[in-house]
């Protein structure tokens, strides 16, 4: 099952969603690395359900552990491991429906796989498993945020209302991450009508990157905007994403298209921070589809693990829409792949010297 990351910052995260606890090894951070456990703390709060009435009141205080590789509040160069404590599992929610396939979640791949009956809450296929991510990505961000950069992520569609403009400081006070302060009411008060229906909705997340310096990333396979796009689509509710300009350079001239250079720097940003693989120094941009939540509390078609047709109704604490926990995930991933590419060019560097 693959649940390890990377080659030079290597995440492997481990835990089910009803089980004792989640968590994360992380192997690669080097030493001297100033940790502080309230700032891993911070990003996890921005993830963690009941905040609002327009996510999941499942309550979990989310508390991060570390349990290695730190001393003093400095890294030591060895693996650290991070323990999250599920403490408000509610299993027998899933009681009734233990022999059904859930529509849109992976029961059924993984009992084609795996030989499993759906677990309670989707075991590793829950996107509780995404808070190891973002306690691991707190520690990329300890790595690279004293260099300058900085990563960002809001929500920018919502079930057909699209922002006019991004306040990312106003996004941050949103229960929903919406960065238009002008429509933010307009998406909350569709979000409450769908979820009293019973129904999800889904939406698009703008994730930014600024202060990446030129040069990260690889030809070819390894191009930066690959695994950028593997690490974001790794994310169970993500199902597209597009660079820059993204799917608009379809419909425009290679005249309208390229990003001219001047010798104050590059003219425009359709690309969205790369070319070749590799980074320009602009801002990476790039924004994700998001999947309207699967479970949901209408009565859908379905089959037992028998094969018999049956109908389901999918009871407990859900979110009517997902693009506010996204934001946080998607920017640890962020985090992730930029400190892999920034310690994969230092070694790159260090063979140059040999």
């Amino acid at each position: 099952m693959g649940s390890t990351w990377g080659r030079y910052f290597k995440v492997t995260t481990f835990g089910e969603s009803h089980g004792p606890a989640l968590g994360a090894v992380v192997d690669g951070l080097p030493a001297g690395v100033r940790v502080d456990r309230e700032q891993i703390q911070d990003c996890l709060d921005r993830r963690k359900p009941g905040t609002s009435d327009l996510v999941s009141p499942r309550k979990e205080p989310d508390r991060v552990e570390i349990l290695s590789g730190v001393r003093e509040d400095l890294s030591l160069g060895t693996p650290v491991a991070l323990l999250i404590r599920n403490q408000n599992q509610r299993s027998q929610d899933y009681d009734d429906i233990g022999r059904l396939f859930r529509p849109g979640h992976a029961d059924y791949t993984y009992h084609q796989k795996y030989g499993l009956a759906p677990l309670p809450g989707g075991g590793r296929a829950s996107g509780r498993e995404t808070a190891a991510r973002v306690a691991a990505g707190a520690l990329a961000q300890a790595l690279l945020a004293p260099l300058g950069v900085r990563v960002r992520a809001c929500t920018v569609a919502l079930g057909g209302i699209e922002a006019g403009r991004v306040d990312y400081d106003f996004a941050e006070t949103s229960p929903l991450r919406f960065a238009d302060p002008d429509l933010a009411a307009e998406a909350e008060a569709l979000v409450r009508e769908v979820r009293d229906q019973g129904d999800s909705l889904g939406g698009v997340v703008l994730v930014s990157a600024l202060g990446v310096p030129p040069g990260l990333g690889a030809p070819v396979f390894d191009k930066l905007e690959a695994v950028l796009g593997q690490a974001m689509l790794s994310i169970g509710a993500v199902k597209g994403i597009e660079f820059g300009a993204g799917f608009a350079l379809a419909k425009m001239r290679g005249s309208e298209a390229n990003d001219s250079l001047t010798p104050e720097g590059f003219a425009s940003n359709n690309a969205g921070g790369t070319l070749g693989g590799i980074s320009t120094g602009q801002e990476i941009v790039m924004r994700l589809a998001v999947k309207p939540t699967s479970s949901i509390a209408l009565p859908q078609s379905t089959v037992d693990l028998d094969g018999q047709e049956a109908q389901i109704r999918i009871q407990g604490r859900h979110d009517p829409c997902l693009c506010a926990r996204v934001c946080p995930v998607a920017e640890a991933m962020a985090w992730l792949v930029l400190a892999e590419a920034h310690l994969e060019q230092l070694a790159h560097e260090r063979r140059d010297l040999c």
